[in-house]
Parts: C-alpha cells; sequence; structure tokens
C-alpha cells in the first residue's frame, strides 16, 4: 500500500507539472493513472487530491460534465473526512464550473455556500478570490453596484495579503465594471492603477491586461490614438506568450487603424505592421 500510494504522489507531481506547463493531454494521463493507484488503496485523502487535479485539468480543457463528476465525488469525501476549508474550495470549484457555462444563479449558489465555510474557516486567501468571483457573477448579470462592493472588499483583502497581483486584478475588474456603465475617467483611473501595480511587479500579463481595458475604454471615447498604441502593445504581448487572443486583437488593432485613417485622413500617424 505505501509503494502504491507513493506512486500516486509521484503521479500526480508530474502531472501538476504538465499542467503548469499547459500539457493538458500528459497531465490527463498521469492523474488517471495515480486514481487508479488510489481506487486500489482506498485512501480518501489521496483520492481527494487526485480527483481534484482532474477535476481542475477537465474544467479547463472545456469537460465540464466530466469536471463536475469528479468534483462531487471529491466534495462527497470531503464531508466524510470534516474537511471544511477543502469543502469550500470543492464549492468554488463547482461554481467555476457554473460560471463558465454562464449559469449564474448556479455558480451565486455555489460561490455563497463556499463563502460561509471560507468566513468559518478563516481563509482570507480564498475568501479574496470567492468575493471576486461573486463580482463577476453580479457584473455580468447587470447588478454593477453590487459587483463593485465584492471586488472592493477582494481589493481590501488582496491589500491585507500583500497579493500584489490580485491588488492589480481587483483595481482592473472593477475598472472594467466601470467600462460597462461608460464611466470612462473611473475606467482610466482604476487601469491604470492596475497596469502600474502590475508593472512594478514585473507582471507582463496582468499589465497586458490593463492595457487591454484601457484600450476599449479609449476607443469608445473617440481617443483612437491612445486606444491603437495600447493595443499594439497587446498584440506584442499576445505574440509574445502564443496567447488564444492573438488573431482576434490583430483583427480589432486592423478595424482600429482603419478607423483612425478615416477620421484622420492627413495627420494619422504611419501604422506598424501587426
Amino acid at each position: 500500500m505505501t509503494l502504491r500510494n507513493g506512486l500516486s504522489g509521484e503521479l500526480n507531481r508530474q502531472g501538476n507539472e504538465h499542467f503548469s506547463r499547459g500539457y493538458y493531454t500528459e497531465a490527463y494521463v498521469c492523474y488517471t493513472k495515480a486514481l487508479e493507484c488510489d481506487r486500489m488503496t482506498g485512501d480518501q485523502r489521496a483520492l481527494v487530491a487526485t480527483l481534484g487535479n482532474l477535476g481542475n485539468i477537465c474544467a479547463v480543457s472545456g469537460r465540464r460534465d466530466s469536471a463536475q463528476v469528479h468534483y462531487q465525488e471529491v466534495l462527497e469525501l470531503q464531508k466524510i473526512l470534516g474537511d471544511e476549508r477543502g469543502i469550500g474550495t470543492t464549492l468554488a470549484n463547482l461554481g467555476n464550473l457554473r460560471a463558465d457555462a454562464g449559469e449564474w444563479t448556479l455558480a451565486r449558489a455555489y460561490y455563497l455556500e463556499a463563502l460561509d465555510l471560507m468566513l468559518k474557516t478563516q481563509d482570507e486567501t480564498a475568501q479574496a478570490v470567492l468575493l471576486s468571483d461573486l463580482g463577476l457573477v453580479a457584473r455580468e448579470t447587470g447588478q454593477f453596484d453590487e459587483a463593485i462592493q465584492f471586488y472592493e472588499q477582494s481589493l481590501a483583502l488582496m491589500q491585507r495579503l500583500a497579493n500584489l497581483g490580485g491588488v492589480a486584478d481587483a483595481w482592473r475588474m472593477i475598472g472594467r465594471t466601470f467600462l460597462m456603465q461608460k464611466r470612462y475617467e473611473e475606467t482610466i483611473a482604476c487601469c491604470q492603477t492596475s497596469r502600474s501595480i502590475a508593472e512594478r511587479i514585473g507582471d507582463e500579463l496582468r499589465a497586458g491586461g490593463a492595457r487591454y481595458v484601457l484600450a476599449q475604454c479609449y476607443e469608445e471615447m473617440g481617443r483612437l490614438r491612445e486606444a491603437s498604441r495600447l493595443l499594439e502593445s497587446v498584440v506584442e504581448m499576445d505574440r509574445k506568450y502564443g496567447l488564444p487572443k492573438l488573431e482576434e486583437n490583430v483583427q480589432r488593432l486592423r478595424v482600429l487603424r482603419t478607423r483612425m485613417l478615416q477620421q484622420f485622413p492627413l495627420q494619422a500617424e504611419q501604422p506598424r505592421s501587426a
């Protein structure tokens, strides 16, 4: 049994390494082999870890039904083990699945149940993320004031935890919510704060996320040159990291440059190649 438990742990470690590099098929193979070991040993805690990893890999690869099955089994095991902190995490994962499917009412129900447990276990790190998730649900259902409140609560926790990446994310999400309300000056202030923090900690992806929202804001305001410069930097980052929105953003940049030429036929800057 000890040998098989050790093998399961090693397979999960290998799977996690593949997962972190984006090699989802290889990660899935490792996790399924680990699950075979865990089924044979009957080690419930090992099963929780492996099934949770399988749920995560299925979730990110779009297999929501399989992820749901894995997370539900994890939840039942965690209830048997009395693992309240783990239950909160699993409920949040189930909420994420429903949010990905646009099932906002069900997502909110999972999130609120998870939040109750996170408050009970004083898991502030998880709370900070979950509050942002609740902000997303509120924003996508048009409850903008409630969304801002959730994001501000998340921001306060991220600041207390000295999680600067999370702080940058919270400011960007607040900015995006203001943008949906066409509150442009507030959007700019929030996104500039997010960008500044991300650049200070050397996080190019987060800085790019703030530029993306700013570009949309400037475009809606008719400040096309500023929007174009920001979108150019986003496209450069998309290329550098092979991000999935590269082609979409290249097309957006082409359209934006065409609008600039129409609006400023003589003064338009010579565009760089996209």
